[in-house]
């Protein structure tokens, strides 16, 4: 009688302990919920500042800028008067009919320019483009390979210019830091395929800047190619970029000019909080000064950037947009 009871006890204790254990074993056999993480990538604002005569203003400070994003401030978590990051460049060469006999003089001055712009973190890539585009040299650093290439440019009838842009920002879109397109050309795009806001497009999704250096061998209007270089023109302002004017194959001037803004750039950077605007794509940037003079300055800058839309990179910024210009 008394073992009978002592078994059925112990019974009783083992179904109580294996009943108690059932949630843990279900719990364990019920699939995880992953976890969301969320990836917020520093935004980088490459900044201009110049005075009337477009000479740059060296010296400032961080307090001396506000930066926002979709309107709403943000803090500046790296500033740089000079910016130590890579300098990448894709020098689009215009060799048609009409600018070939400006030909030989741009591409001494474009060497000399490398030659004087480029530090060994730099990378150049050369690309010619006539009726079709020509990759002359993939990116280097190798200023004989620049030189030699720069002597042995193809040649023909047509101008593929929007290709060309495209092209660039597709070698440049994989690469990190200060991404450049230098085109030189008298604007006039004459070969289909791709047109102005894909060549635009393909630009901004690079988060790259161009430059236009628009060659005017015809000085009489009625030569020109207007509306060509007016593409040029806005191309430089929507991406940040600026754009000179050259007769005649004299680039000297305007390389110098260029060297100039490359080398006296700010960074601004930041990571984007309370935007307002967590998942979509498209983000506002606006950079002011906080000087009282500040309306004697032109500040230059990319105002936008596309922002990542994956489960695993909500907030994936790159820098590119159009340029803001305040004066």
């Amino acid at each position: 009688m008394i073992l009978t009871l002592r078994s059925n006890r112990s019974r009783i204790a083992l179904v109580a302990t294996l009943l108690a254990l059932l949630p843990i074993a279900a719990l364990a056999q019920q699939p995880q919920t992953p976890t969301l993480r969320v990836q917020v990538r520093l935004v980088n604002v490459f900044v201009n500042v110049t005075d009337q005569t477009g000479a740059p203003i060296p010296n400032l400070k961080s307090s001396d800028f506000s930066l926002y994003d979709n309107g709403k401030p943000q803090k500046i978590a790296v500033f740089e008067q000079h910016s130590d990051l890579p300098l990448s460049i894709v020098l689009a060469i215009d060799t048609s009919g009409s600018v070939q006999k400006d030909l030989h003089f741009e591409a001494r001055t474009a060497a000399e320019f490398i030659h004087s712009l480029l530090r060994p973190q730099d990378r150049v890539e050369l690309l010619d483009f006539n009726t079709r585009v020509h990759r002359v040299f993939p990116f280097t650093n190798n200023l004989r390979t620049v030189d030699n290439a720069l002597r042995h440019l193809s040649k023909g009838p047509a101008t593929a210019l929007y290709a060309a842009i495209s092209q660039a920002a597709g070698d440049l879109a994989p690469l990190h830091g200060r991404k450049v397109i230098i085109v030189i050309s008298d604007g006039g795009n004459t070969v289909p395929g791709v047109d102005y806001p894909q060549a635009l497009n393909a630009a901004i999704r690079a988060q790259a800047m161009i430059y236009s250096l628009i060659d005017l061998p015809i000085i009489n209007d009625a030569g020109r190619d207007i509306a060509g270089e007016h593409a040029l023109i806005t191309l430089s302002q929507q991406t940040g970029g600026k754009y000179y004017y050259a007769q005649s194959g004299n680039l000297q001037p305007v390389f110098n000019r260029v060297a100039s803004d490359l080398r006296t750039e700010y960074l601004l950077a930041y990571y984007p909080r309370k935007t307002g605007r967590r998942f979509s794509s498209y983000h506002a940037i606006t950079v002011k000064l906080k000087r009282p003079d500040a309306s004697q300055y032109q500040v230059t800058y990319r105002n936008a950037y596309y922002a990542g839309n994956s489960a695993n990179n909500m907030l994936a910024p790159a820098d590119g947009g159009p340029s803001g210009t305040l004066r």
